[in-house]
């Protein structure tokens, strides 16, 4: 068990908590942060700069790269691992998700979703089989099971429905997993708790699940357009009705203070498009809240993007030249902008792992969420 995965918690402070997952291609320290490498790279950074930064994991999209450039061409070319240079853990998320934001013309029907491309117009199935078989030929480490997602605002009916329906998809995701021979036993399979904000259908939620069993499991159905307070609600209980001996991870989230606020309630791992999205636009994470370096008034200022920030993108260029940069549409200007937001959202882990661990979470998320917020209003 140990040699394809293993999860140990190492500290905890309240309902807080840091651990360790061991996987064959090494070890992933929680709370984690998991960049996004929607199509194979994460976003005008190299591999080993995403290292560099601290990550010990990054996501890699199903629904994308089963369209572009295919599953099994990626399989014949040797596995996502290689084809993109990164040799640590790659957690694949199902599909599920874009195929519901991104396709138009879906069908749900108990046997999966059918949709048309995004890309080029054409028709394809996803079912909970085939998600499984596209992330197995990607050569994922963390394979997520196939679920429904409906938003937050859709009758309870139909949330319980997809809720159920999730359960069903899980045990068929297992199913097929577990007849993934090499690649079931070196690969950890994950569980997606669903019922959008409702105590009861999460509760039922994962008590299916965990009558299945997998290795780690997800809270999902987030951070899909509910405002911060409704999602942090449903967090002072969702967590709570997983096992406590496996990870649990957030998907999609989030904004600095939203991991925050999740670590403090048990959550131990995230993704989110933000850092990469944000510095391609211009914006810039910091202490102090986010920093829009399209503004003008940074066009004669020699400080760094965060003084203190031990990147090499502020321990190199100043705001001015970053300013030019992104102003001017350089390629060069969202690079240096992504590389400070990975490296900030890489400490603010590690920040909250040292704060659990020395047993100071609460004030330590105090101070942040004080300081983020409050000079956040005032920093673009």
């Amino acid at each position: 068990m140990a040699s394809r995965f293993s999860f140990t918690v190492t500290a905890t402070d309240g309902r807080a908590r840091t651990g360790e997952v061991r996987m064959r291609r090494g070890a992933i320290r929680t709370p984690a942060f998991m960049p996004v490498g929607t199509a194979a790279t994460v976003k005008a950074m190299r591999p080993e700069e995403v290292r560099a930064a601290g990550a010990d994991i990054i996501l890699g999209n199903t629904y994308h790269l089963m369209l572009r450039p295919g599953a099994e061409r990626v399989a014949r070319l040797g596995g996502l691992h290689g084809f993109m240079g990164w040799d640590r853990p790659i957690l694949t998320d199902s599909g599920g998700y874009q195929v519901m934001s991104l396709s138009e013309l879906t069908k749900v029907t108990e046997e999966g979703v059918s949709f048309k491309s995004h890309l080029d117009g054409t028709r394809h199935m996803i079912s909970p089989e085939r998600s499984i078989e596209v992330q197995r030929l990607l050569g994922s480490d963390i394979v997520m099971q196939f679920d429904q997602l409906v938003p937050t605002t859709a009758p309870l009916s139909d949330q319980q429905a997809a809720m159920e329906r999730s359960i069903r998809w899980a045990r068929r995701s297992r199913e097929e997993f577990d007849r993934g021979g090499t690649h079931a036993a070196g690969a950890a399979l994950f569980g997606i708790q669903q019922g959008a904000l409702d105590e009861d259908l999460r509760r039922a939620s994962a008590d299916g699940l965990r009558e299945i069993g997998f290795d780690g499991y997800a809270v999902g159905g987030l951070a899909v357009g509910e405002r911060q307070d409704a999602m942090l609600a449903c967090l002072d209980y969702a967590p709570e009705q997983l096992p406590a001996d496996r990870p649990r991870y957030l998907m999609g989230v989030g904004k600095p203070d939203d991991i925050v606020e999740a670590v403090r309630r048990g959550i131990d791992m995230f993704d989110c498009v933000l850092p990469t999205r944000s510095g391609r636009t211009g914006q810039a994470f910091t202490a102090d809240g986010p920093l829009n370096l399209r503004n003008a008034r940074f066009g004669e200022d020699l400080e760094p993007i965060e003084p203190g920030c031990p990147c090499p993108a502020c321990t190199t260029y100043s705001r001015a030249y970053v300013h030019h940069l992104v102003r001017s549409g350089e390629i060069l200007g969202a690079m240096l902008m992504t590389q400070h937001n990975i490296w900030f959202y890489q400490r603010l882990m590690q920040d909250l792992r040292d704060a659990i661990g020395a047993g100071r979470v609460d004030p330590h998320a105090a101070s942040f969420l004080d300081r983020y917020r409050a000079r956040g209003a005032t920093a673009a």
